[in-house]
């Protein structure tokens, strides 16, 4: 059986074009959003089936496709994303490492920031000031961790492990997000004086080493395989039947 071999560039930009044309009110993950998802989906301490996960990466809010929805484009959609997916998990499984999907901000821009909109609520003003205030290289990380983030607020098995090592990886990933309560102010000012950020480059290895770490934390669980335990004691072959034939469970249903 062939492998499924990873997305080319041009596969990328389409599925981020198919992914843009989900139909409104929908907000589909864009292709980088979308690659933190499929990791985060990855990592999580148990196996999660395709038919899952993937109803999620066309809303980030819950919502549902329409029954009616183009079956063609969904099933390209679908047939993109279960490579990337495999092929991320391929990555991860034999080299302890793979390339993400990051996409450059654009240069800042000389010209003077438009102003606010006259209308803007003070929940709005604050999530702009808060993302005024993050370093160039979290505010070009911030879609992928969001992303990854989606994943373990939809599947919460992960974020419920109580492990310092799996909590460590997800803060060195967390940094990257906006921080808005004086806890997480703490844990991001913490990360940057004790495992401060040269450049952008570095900043893609650690997150790519925090994803192999918290695969390789959480691949005992998600491969343990379940055993039966039994009610009661083990029969031996001339104990009686426990069907209450009376007979040795050898000559009765041990006979076979």
């Amino acid at each position: 059986m062939s492998t499924p071999h990873d997305l080319t560039d041009a596969e990328f930009a389409e599925l981020d074009e198919l992914l843009a044309t989900t139909p409104a009110p929908l907000q589909a993950l864009d292709a980088s959003m979308l690659d933190g998802y499929l990791c985060g989906v990855l990592v999580q301490p148990r196996l999660i089936d395709s038919d899952e996960w993937l109803p999620n990466i066309f809303d980030y809010d819950g919502g549902v496709l329409p029954d009616d929805v183009d079956a063609a484009w969904l099933a390209r959609i679908r047939e993109l994303v279960e490579r990337r997916h495999a092929a991320l998990n391929r990555s991860l499984v034999e080299d302890g490492w793979f390339d993400p999907v990051v996409l450059d901000l654009d240069e800042p821009s000389a010209e003077p920031e438009e102003p606010p909109p006259a209308d803007e609520d003070a929940e709005a003003a604050q999530a702009r000031q808060t993302y005024a205030a993050m370093s160039p290289i979290s505010r070009t990380l911030m879609p992928w961790v969001a992303g990854f983030q989606h994943a373990c607020l939809c599947f919460p098995e992960l974020s419920e492990i109580d492990d310092q090592a799996v909590m460590a990886a997800l803060a060195r990933l967390y940094r990257h997000l906006p921080a808005e309560t004086d806890e997480e102010k703490e844990v991001v000012a913490t990360l940057d004086r004790e495992h401060p950020l040269k450049d952008l480059d570095d900043a893609i290895e650690e997150l790519i080493v925090s994803v192999a770490d918290l695969a390789d934390l959480t691949q005992e669980r998600r491969y343990a395989v379940e055993t039966i335990r039994r009610e009661g004691p083990k029969l031996g072959r001339n104990d009686p039947c426990h069907c209450g034939s009376g007979r040795k469970y050898k000559q009765c249903h041990g006979a076979n």
